[in-house]
Parts: C-alpha cells; sequence; structure tokens
C-alpha cells in the first residue's frame, strides 16, 4: 500500500484497539492466573505486585513478548487487525524491527506514567503519535477513509 492511500490512526480507534487487546489479553491470562492461584489471587489480601514466578511470567512476560512478535510479524496486534490498523516505522512505513518493538513497548510505560499524558497526546499530534510512537519511530496508519493529513515517509 502507498502511502498516499494512508492516513493516520486517530485517538478513538486506538483505544478501541487497546480495549480489544486488553480483553483478549485478560481471556488468556485471568484462567491461567486462577488455575496457578486459585481466586485468592484477586482478593484483598494480596498486597504483592507479583505472587510469583509464575504471575511474573503470565502478567508481564508473555503479553510482552504477543505484543512484540505480533508488531514484527503482522504489524499489528489482534485489536489493531481488527479495525484495520498498522503500526509501522514512521520513516520508511516498514516493518518494525526488534529494537523499534521492543522500545515501542517499554516506552508505552513512560507515556502512561504521567496522568497517560503520552497516550493522550495521540489526540492532539498532527502525525497521531503519541510519545511511546515518538520515542521509536513509529506510527500508525489504516487505509484512508476521511482525513485531511497524508502519510509522509521519509
Amino acid at each position: 500500500m502507498q502511502s498516499h492511500d494512508m492516513e493516520y490512526a486517530g485517538f478513538w480507534v486506538r483505544v478501541g484497539a487497546a480495549l480489544i487487546d486488553t480483553l483478549l489479553i485478560m481471556a488468556i491470562t485471568f484462567p491461567l492466573l486462577v488455575a496457578l492461584y486459585g481466586w485468592e489471587y484477586f482478593g484483598a489480601e494480596q498486597t504483592a505486585l507479583i505472587a510469583g514466578p509464575a504471575d511474573f511470567l503470565i502478567s508481564w512476560v508473555l503479553p510482552a513478548l504477543a505484543v512484540i512478535a505480533f508488531w514484527m510479524t503482522r504489524q499489528a496486534t489482534p485489536g489493531k487487525m481488527a479495525l484495520s490498523l498498522r503500526v509501522v516505522d514512521a520513516a520508511t512505513g516498514n516493518t518494525l524491527t526488534a529494537g523499534q518493538s521492543i522500545g515501542r513497548y517499554l516506552a508505552y510505560y513512560v507515556s502512561m506514567l504521567p496522568l497517560f499524558l503520552g497516550i493522550i497526546w495521540v489526540a492532539f499530534d498532527k502525525k497521531k503519535q503519541g510519545w511511546h510512537d515518538k520515542l521509536a519511530g513509529t506510527v500508525v496508519v489504516r487505509s484512508k477513509r476521511r482525513g485531511t493529513e497524508p502519510v509522509r515517509f521519509g
């Protein structure tokens, strides 16, 4: 697909994709955590951020590896695929490198820390980039529908 056939994906469609991804991750991790730790895992007595090594792997490592693998192989997570969005290199429009993918994932935490300001930034940025996109050199695009700002690589 040529850059003139694409537009930058805006804030609300990206929020929708994130909600789909969150529900999918919960549908996978929730049963695993209950199977390993029981319902007490979600109880008020649970004070630690991480209940054990399996919790760390299921709640933190597995989702990170899945998201990074999807970006590198499909240019999108399932939520973004459902809404016809793709995450690409901002300069070339190509698939993300491993470094970009890992950096983008870690940069989400930077974007969320100050009251989600780096995520909300998408709504106001000309290229609809959040801080995580800017730090990793990425953009989220979709087939042109109604946008006025054309996509330019390079």
